[in-house]
């Protein structure tokens, strides 16, 4: 009987850990697929603040925000 429980907790317990890590496997492959921001989103971002940037300052944001994905 005690160790039929242990045996289901152990099992959702090794079942969770695995569903996070597939999760999280799955949604940085998805946004590494689809950015959920571009070149040109930062740019008109950056121009309706009353400035007109670079191509090389679009690139430092880009890269800022992939390498905090």
């Amino acid at each position: 009987m005690l160790s039929d429980i242990l045996l289901v907790l152990l099992g959702l317990v090794i079942g969770a850990v695995l569903g996070f890590f597939l999760a999280r496997f799955a949604t940085k492959k998805y946004m590494k697929k689809n950015p959920p921001i571009n070149e040109k989103m930062i740019e008109a971002m950056m121009s309706s603040m009353g400035r007109k940037p670079s191509q090389k300052q679009v690139r430092q944001v880009m890269n800022q925000m992939t390498k905090n994905m």
